[in-house]
């Protein structure tokens, strides 16, 4: 099982991601935050405030990613950057 194991927010919606199998990057979340548990987080301020909580990012309206998703997300963001 994937576990993120350290997080810091870089500012504009992206996030430093560390993983337990090594693995790490940065996620951009800009535009993937939908739907209503996700829409106050398109506020940048309520965005910075996750936590890394169960081993996964975690928001004080409780909404989280799944860390299979996030390492998925890193993937995703370094293929943009080409």
């Amino acid at each position: 099982m994937i576990r993120l194991t350290d997080a810091e927010y870089l500012g504009n919606f992206r996030v430093r991601l560390e993983f337990s199998d090594g693995a790490s990057g940065i996620a951009d979340f800009q535009g993937r935050l939908d739907g209503p548990i996700f829409k106050p987080l398109n506020d940048p301020d309520a965005f910075g405030r996750f936590e890394l909580t169960d081993h996964t990012l975690q928001w004080p309206n409780g909404a989280d990613f799944a860390p299979e998703y996030l390492r998925d997300l890193i993937a995703q963001t370094e293929l943009t950057k080409i």
